[in-house]
């Protein structure tokens, strides 16, 4: 694994109960990993450390990545709520500058797209696609955001996020919109993966 030096941590949300795919996604073959094993793998080519955040399920996920150099578990006992309490448990981890949000069920995403996020970065929100759709992962400035967030009375992230400056990369790329939410989606991915072998 390439090591970046840089400290840039990576909040990967993990605590859903995968209902749209009828079984739990994350722990799904894909390469010679899981769908969240690929996830994690992607995020430390660049960023130094994952935040992962736990709920369902979450006495598997512990076990597997509790002695992981780079991982810190964060338990979210609400996680029913939604991802939005995930995520804010997640950030509130954060100790760089900058961090990055992507997705446990988000396999595909390269070194390449973080690598690009980062050279382009904005004293804010920096999207890999446009406004009508956003991607991940989402590279944001963290004290901008904690700025943001102290105001309080958000419900969302998007709430949070849309106060401050937001900017759009516009990249052509369907690793950014490729979440594994169905058995369907699944199915594309592994044969799109066999494809290219």
């Amino acid at each position: 694994m390439i090591k970046n030096r840089n400290n840039i941590d990576c909040v990967i949300p993990a605590a859903g109960l995968s209902s749209r795919m009828g079984c739990w996604k994350l722990t799904l073959p894909y390469k010679e990993n899981t769908i969240l094993e690929q996830s994690i793998t992607n995020a430390l080519s660049f960023c130094s450390r994952v935040i992962l955040v736990v709920g369902h399920r979450e006495e598997e996920l512990i076990r597997q990545y509790k002695d992981h150099k780079y991982v810190t578990i964060v338990r979210n006992v609400d996680y029913h709520s939604g991802m939005f309490s995930s995520l804010q448990l997640g950030i509130e981890e954060v100790a760089s500058e900058f961090f990055y949000i992507s997705h446990g069920d988000m396999p595909c995403i390269t070194t390449w797209i973080y690598k690009t996020l980062w050279k382009h970065r904005v004293t804010g929100t920096l999207f890999p696609g446009d406004k009508q759709s956003t991607g991940h992962p989402v590279l944001i400035h963290t004290a901008s955001f904690n700025a943001l967030k102290d105001k309080g009375g958000y419900q969302s992230m998007k709430a949070i996020i849309q106060q401050g400056k937001v900017a759009y990369l516009g990249l052509n790329d369907l690793a950014i919109h490729l979440d594994v939410d169905t058995p369907e989606a699944y199915q594309n991915l592994l044969e799109s993966t066999q494809s290219k072998y």
